[in-house]
Protein backbone atom coordinates (compact mmCIF):
# COMPACT_ATOMS: atom_id res chain seq x y z
CA UNK A 1 0.00 0.00 0.00
CA UNK A 2 1.29 3.36 -0.73
CA UNK A 3 2.56 5.48 1.99
CA UNK A 4 -0.08 8.05 3.13
CA UNK A 5 1.26 8.63 6.87
CA UNK A 6 1.21 7.40 10.77
CA UNK A 7 -2.65 7.36 11.54
CA UNK A 8 -3.85 8.57 15.10
CA UNK A 9 -4.10 5.38 15.97
CA UNK A 10 -0.71 4.45 15.94
CA UNK A 11 0.20 6.90 18.20
CA UNK A 12 -2.54 5.72 20.46
CA UNK A 13 -1.50 2.11 20.17
CA UNK A 14 1.98 3.35 21.51
CA UNK A 15 0.53 5.45 24.33
CA UNK A 16 -1.73 2.15 25.12
CA UNK A 17 1.25 -0.15 25.54
CA UNK A 18 3.18 2.45 27.62
CA UNK A 19 0.45 2.57 29.95
CA UNK A 20 0.09 -1.49 29.94
CA UNK A 21 3.18 -3.32 28.34
CA UNK A 22 1.92 -6.53 28.65
CA UNK A 23 1.19 -9.41 26.51
CA UNK A 24 -2.48 -9.43 27.28
CA UNK A 25 -2.45 -5.61 25.55
CA UNK A 26 -0.52 -6.73 22.98
CA UNK A 27 -2.61 -9.40 21.54
CA UNK A 28 -6.22 -7.75 22.00
CA UNK A 29 -4.18 -4.71 19.76
CA UNK A 30 -2.50 -6.84 17.48
CA UNK A 31 -4.42 -6.01 14.72
CA UNK A 32 -4.18 -2.71 15.56
CA UNK A 33 -0.34 -2.81 14.81
CA UNK A 34 -0.30 -4.70 12.12
CA UNK A 35 -2.48 -2.66 9.92
CA UNK A 36 -1.76 0.86 11.32
CA UNK A 37 1.91 0.63 12.78
CA UNK A 38 3.86 -1.64 10.87
CA UNK A 39 2.26 -1.28 7.62
CA UNK A 40 2.11 2.22 7.16
CA UNK A 41 6.12 1.98 8.45
CA UNK A 42 6.61 -0.59 5.47
CA UNK A 43 5.55 1.95 3.15
CA UNK A 44 7.65 4.64 4.95
CA UNK A 45 10.45 2.47 4.29
CA UNK A 46 9.92 0.93 0.51
CA UNK A 47 9.35 4.99 -0.26
CA UNK A 48 13.01 5.44 1.03
CA UNK A 49 14.57 2.58 -0.83
CA UNK A 50 16.88 4.42 -2.70
CA UNK A 51 19.21 5.16 0.07
CA UNK A 52 19.23 1.23 1.41
CA UNK A 53 17.47 -1.69 1.70
CA UNK A 54 15.67 -1.88 5.15
CA UNK A 55 14.64 -4.15 7.85
CA UNK A 56 12.25 -3.43 10.48
CA UNK A 57 13.19 -4.07 13.77
CA UNK A 58 11.42 -7.10 15.77
CA UNK A 59 8.46 -5.66 18.08
CA UNK A 60 9.76 -7.66 21.26
CA UNK A 61 12.42 -6.86 23.26
CA UNK A 62 15.34 -9.06 24.50
CA UNK A 63 15.01 -9.36 28.07
CA UNK A 64 17.73 -12.06 28.42
CA UNK A 65 20.52 -9.74 29.44
CA UNK A 66 18.15 -7.12 30.88
CA UNK A 67 16.38 -7.75 33.85
CA UNK A 68 12.95 -6.18 34.53
CA UNK A 69 13.09 -5.02 30.62
CA UNK A 70 9.64 -4.99 29.48
CA UNK A 71 8.52 -7.21 26.95
CA UNK A 72 7.65 -5.34 23.82
CA UNK A 73 9.56 -2.45 22.27
CA UNK A 74 7.59 1.12 22.89
CA UNK A 75 8.97 2.23 19.04
CA UNK A 76 8.65 0.69 15.77
CA UNK A 77 12.17 0.61 13.81
CA UNK A 78 13.50 0.95 10.25
CA UNK A 79 16.93 0.28 9.49
CA UNK A 80 19.59 0.09 6.29
CA UNK A 81 22.81 0.42 4.94
CA UNK A 82 23.97 1.88 2.37
CA UNK A 83 26.74 0.79 -0.09
CA UNK A 84 29.47 3.19 1.54
CA UNK A 85 28.78 1.62 5.16
CA UNK A 86 26.54 3.93 6.18
CA UNK A 87 22.99 3.84 8.41
CA UNK A 88 19.90 5.33 7.75
CA UNK A 89 17.19 4.75 10.45
CA UNK A 90 13.48 5.60 11.06
CA UNK A 91 11.57 5.29 14.22
CA UNK A 92 8.46 6.44 15.64
CA UNK A 93 7.03 6.09 18.84
CA UNK A 94 4.18 8.16 20.85
CA UNK A 95 6.81 10.78 21.12
CA UNK A 96 6.76 11.67 17.86
CA UNK A 97 9.46 10.77 14.84
CA UNK A 98 13.22 10.16 14.99
CA UNK A 99 15.65 9.70 11.95
CA UNK A 100 19.10 9.53 11.49
CA UNK A 101 21.76 8.32 9.23
CA UNK A 102 25.95 7.81 10.00
CA UNK A 103 27.55 5.28 11.77
CA UNK A 104 26.32 4.79 15.01
CA UNK A 105 28.25 2.24 16.45
CA UNK A 106 31.63 1.43 14.92
CA UNK A 107 32.99 -2.33 14.49
CA UNK A 108 36.47 -2.48 15.56
CA UNK A 109 37.82 -2.37 11.78
CA UNK A 110 35.99 0.83 11.37
CA UNK A 111 36.74 2.50 14.35
CA UNK A 112 40.68 2.20 13.65
CA UNK A 113 39.80 3.54 10.43
CA UNK A 114 37.76 6.46 12.03
CA UNK A 115 40.48 7.37 14.24
CA UNK A 116 43.16 7.78 11.73
CA UNK A 117 41.12 10.15 9.57
CA UNK A 118 40.36 11.92 12.79
CA UNK A 119 44.09 12.52 13.32
CA UNK A 120 45.08 13.38 9.97
CA UNK A 121 45.22 17.40 9.52
CA UNK A 122 43.25 17.19 6.30
CA UNK A 123 40.52 14.85 6.69
CA UNK A 124 39.86 15.50 10.23
CA UNK A 125 39.46 19.40 10.15
CA UNK A 126 37.23 18.43 7.44
CA UNK A 127 34.89 16.39 9.95
CA UNK A 128 35.24 18.63 12.37
CA UNK A 129 34.10 21.45 10.20
CA UNK A 130 31.00 19.01 8.83
CA UNK A 131 29.66 18.67 12.46
CA UNK A 132 29.48 21.90 13.17
CA UNK A 133 27.96 22.86 10.85
CA UNK A 134 25.19 20.28 11.07
CA UNK A 135 25.25 20.87 14.61
CA UNK A 136 24.56 24.74 13.79
CA UNK A 137 21.57 23.58 11.59
CA UNK A 138 19.88 21.97 14.89
CA UNK A 139 20.56 18.61 14.00
CA UNK A 140 22.37 16.37 16.73
CA UNK A 141 25.47 14.22 16.93
CA UNK A 142 25.41 11.53 18.50
CA UNK A 143 27.31 7.80 18.98
CA UNK A 144 26.56 4.75 21.10
CA UNK A 145 29.19 5.33 23.16
CA UNK A 146 32.12 8.29 24.36
CA UNK A 147 35.49 7.26 25.90
CA UNK A 148 35.99 9.33 29.09
CA UNK A 149 39.74 10.13 27.85
CA UNK A 150 41.82 9.86 24.88
CA UNK A 151 42.07 6.21 23.17
CA UNK A 152 45.24 4.22 23.38
CA UNK A 153 47.78 5.99 21.13
CA UNK A 154 46.54 9.45 20.86
CA UNK A 155 47.51 12.16 23.16
CA UNK A 156 45.05 14.03 25.44
CA UNK A 157 45.57 17.27 24.55
CA UNK A 158 45.13 16.05 20.76
CA UNK A 159 43.03 19.17 19.00
CA UNK A 160 40.08 17.25 18.00
CA UNK A 161 39.72 15.07 20.68
CA UNK A 162 36.28 15.52 21.40
CA UNK A 163 35.93 13.29 17.90
CA UNK A 164 38.88 10.90 18.56
CA UNK A 165 36.88 10.28 22.09
CA UNK A 166 33.75 8.80 19.78
CA UNK A 167 32.40 5.45 18.93
CA UNK A 168 30.36 6.65 15.92
CA UNK A 169 28.91 9.26 14.07
CA UNK A 170 25.27 10.39 13.30
CA UNK A 171 23.58 12.68 12.80
CA UNK A 172 19.56 12.21 14.46
CA UNK A 173 16.52 14.93 13.87
CA UNK A 174 13.78 14.31 16.40
CA UNK A 175 9.83 15.82 15.83
CA UNK A 176 7.44 16.03 18.25
CA UNK A 177 4.09 14.81 16.68
CA UNK A 178 2.47 17.14 14.51
CA UNK A 179 -0.40 17.17 11.92
CA UNK A 180 2.25 16.39 8.74
CA UNK A 181 3.11 13.41 10.59
CA UNK A 182 -0.39 11.80 10.02
CA UNK A 183 0.23 12.74 5.89
CA UNK A 184 2.67 11.54 3.05
CA UNK A 185 4.95 14.84 4.19
CA UNK A 186 6.70 12.32 6.56
CA UNK A 187 8.42 11.34 3.14
CA UNK A 188 10.41 14.81 2.73
CA UNK A 189 10.83 15.36 6.25
CA UNK A 190 12.87 12.10 6.34
CA UNK A 191 15.16 12.95 3.26
CA UNK A 192 15.79 16.23 3.79
CA UNK A 193 16.96 15.39 7.19
CA UNK A 194 19.04 12.40 5.47
CA UNK A 195 20.56 14.99 2.68
CA UNK A 196 21.18 17.41 5.51
CA UNK A 197 23.91 15.06 6.66
CA UNK A 198 24.40 13.80 3.28
CA UNK A 199 28.49 15.29 3.33
CA UNK A 200 29.06 13.74 6.60
CA UNK A 201 28.01 10.63 5.23
CA UNK A 202 30.35 11.26 2.71
CA UNK A 203 33.29 11.40 4.44
CA UNK A 204 32.09 8.39 7.11
CA UNK A 205 31.80 5.71 3.25
CA UNK A 206 35.42 7.73 1.96
CA UNK A 207 37.56 7.11 5.05
CA UNK A 208 35.76 4.50 7.19
CA UNK A 209 33.17 2.78 4.99
CA UNK A 210 32.06 -0.99 5.98
CA UNK A 211 32.61 -3.62 8.37
CA UNK A 212 34.64 -5.74 6.73
CA UNK A 213 34.19 -8.23 10.19
CA UNK A 214 32.27 -11.33 10.19
CA UNK A 215 28.89 -11.40 12.04
CA UNK A 216 30.02 -13.55 14.60
CA UNK A 217 32.92 -10.58 15.79
CA UNK A 218 30.43 -7.94 15.68
CA UNK A 219 27.17 -8.38 17.30
CA UNK A 220 24.86 -5.51 15.70
CA UNK A 221 25.27 -7.03 12.16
Amino acid sequence: MPFTGFPPTALDFFEGLAADNSKAFWAAHKSVYDHDVKAPMLALLDDLAEFATFHLFRPYNDARFAKGRPPYKEQIGGLGEGEGGCFFYVQLSASGLRVGTGIFHMASDQLERFRVAVDHDTSGSQLERLVATIDKRGATITAIEELKTAPRGYPKDHPRIALLRRKGIAAMRTWDVEPWVHTKAVVKRVRDAWAEAADIDAWLDANVGPSTLPPSEFGRR
